[in-house]
């Protein structure tokens, strides 16, 4: 069972008087990261927002709260997080297949495991549609900037629920035309990209263990049998 899709940003801000390198990420600019588990309502179930962008991108989830008490057991057996490449497979952590000389139900699990996962990109997307602060670096204390990523977090799921309730949503989510295979992008792609927001680097690491690449394997076999869907041969197109 999934439990929610795993992604971060790293948040562009203004060097800190006298922080040296502190700050400075592989994108040569300067961030704080917001880690985040998004559930399928488009709502934010768990931020850690802070971590210095010097810090590698890997370790930045091993560094977060979630992972230790991920690592203690804190899902049940058989649930799971889906996430891109900057993660490792873990078996509570499920990845893609790397690589593209890939069979035909690597891709088929590629491409169920970007469709759970849209829905963190779909989060930040719209958060930051929602609130331009997102638009440039943040030009405050990265103390202040942690107060405020959290409020846009919270604000953007409490404005969900009020929208869910009242069956309105002002930004489309990216969506499945199962006739062409295509992608339908969410109208808050229209929006003018935001410039304090950088996408994680994806990790070359590729340690797993045997347990959760067999439990990879088994989500492959389950996707190709009992779990088909019927489109699923046709949708490997990317959002453009």
């Amino acid at each position: 069972m999934c439990c929610g899709a795993i992604d971060g940003k790293h948040v562009i801000i203004k060097a800190p008087p006298e922080s040296g390198s502190l700050f400075y990420n592989y994108k040569e600019s300067n961030s704080i990261v917001l880690m985040a588990v998004v559930d399928h309502k488009y709502c934010f179930s768990y931020i850690d927002v802070g971590c210095n962008g010097r810090v590698s991108d890997a370790g930045v989830f091993r560094n977060c709260s979630l992972y230790q008490a991920l690592e203690d057991g804190m899902l049940p057996e058989g649930h799971v997080l889906v996430g891109d490449n900057a993660f490792p497979l873990k078996e509570y952590l499920l990845k893609p297949f790397p690589g593209n000389q890939l069979t035909l139900k690597q891709k088929i699990f590629n491409y169920r495991l970007s469709r759970a996962r849209r829905i963190v990109e779909n989060a930040f997307g719209i958060m930051a549609a929602r609130f331009r602060v997102f638009e440039k670096p943040f030009p405050y204390s990265p103390e202040k900037v942690i107060l405020i990523v959290k409020a846009c977090c919270a604000l953007h799921n409490w404005l969900n629920e009020t929208k869910l309730q009242y069956r309105q949503f002002e930004y489309t989510v990216d969506s499945e035309n199962f006739d062409t295979g295509e992608i339908v992008r969410g109208n808050w792609r229209d929006e003018s990209e935001p410039n304090g927001f950088e996408s994680l680097k994806n990790s070359l690491a590729n340690h797993s263990t045997r347990r959760s690449q067999d439990l990879r394997e088994r989500y492959a076999d389950y996707f190709v049998a009992e779990g088909s869907i019927p489109w699923q041969t046709n949708m490997h197109h990317p959002v453009h």
